[in-house]
């Protein structure tokens, strides 16, 4: 992946927090992620004296179950962040997942459609996990959701990964039309993954190698465990561990 800016930190949750709460402080148009690792950046982020009413957040994808299922990206992200804010929040533009895998991605791709007018949103803020089969989003390696280029949001009715529950989620062409994109990625079970994707060619079997963000930026926050079969020269001098 070509353009990447690698930053190896002890604890990456505490700059995306960072991150996450200076965009909705500026009123900026932010996508969140799901999973295990983004829920302490999201705490850290809910403790931070900013003012979210101006922001709206999205989702990346989610799985498909009621907002209060626990597999919800949605319950996670209310837990972690949305219920712990103390003043007014964000606008929340959910997936509605319970609709079903088609129809949830017709009712996310028409919300996104009418608040972008028509074209590919330009998110000031995507954030992106990394599963350990290289997947980002719920894009899965070599699945047909791959090759979208005309919608924005499509449904994946065989996820490649546990929870086997069908999915919405965001198309590459979004993803790569955000103004910056980050990843957040820790844990030794990641490191092969962030091989294949951050330190090789694009590759269908790695999804989270074909994003490259057409004009925005694309910054891979890890910690030194994901980080630990990456090649010297895929961390610039002076963004090791700190």
């Amino acid at each position: 992946m070509s353009g990447a800016r690698t930053v190896v930190l002890e604890d990456p949750a505490v700059a995306t927090a960072e991150r996450i709460a200076a965009a909705a402080a500026d009123g900026r148009q932010v996508v969140l992620t799901g999973g295990s690792t983004p829920r302490a950046a999201y705490e850290r982020a809910a403790d931070l004296d900013v003012d979210w009413s101006g922001a709206t957040l999205w989702f990346g994808d989610d799985r498909c179950v009621p907002p209060d299922h626990e597999h919800s990206n949605f319950r996670m992200a209310r837990e972690s962040l949305l219920d712990r804010l103390a003043g007014p929040g964000p606008a929340v533009q959910r997936i509605e997942g319970e609709r079903g895998p088609a129809a949830g991605a017709d009712a996310y791709e028409r919300v996104l459609r009418s608040v972008f007018g028509g074209g590919v949103p330009e998110f000031d803020l995507l954030l992106l996990g990394l599963g350990p089969d290289a997947h980002c989003a719920s894009l899965f390696p070599r699945d047909a959701a791959l090759g979208e280029r005309e919608r924005l949001a499509v449904g994946v009715e065989t996820p490649g990964m546990a929870p086997l529950v069908p999915r919405v989620t965001m198309t590459l062409p979004v993803l790569n039309c955000a103004r910056e994109v980050l990843f957040l990625v820790s844990g030794e079970d990641k490191a092969e993954a962030v091989r294949r994707a951050f330190a090789g060619a694009p590759d269908p079997d790695a999804p989270a190698s074909l994003v490259s963000p057409e004009s925005g930026s694309l910054t891979v926050l890890l910690d030194p465990e994901a980080a630990s079969q990456l090649p010297a020269e895929a961390v610039p001098e002076g963004e090791g561990a700190a």
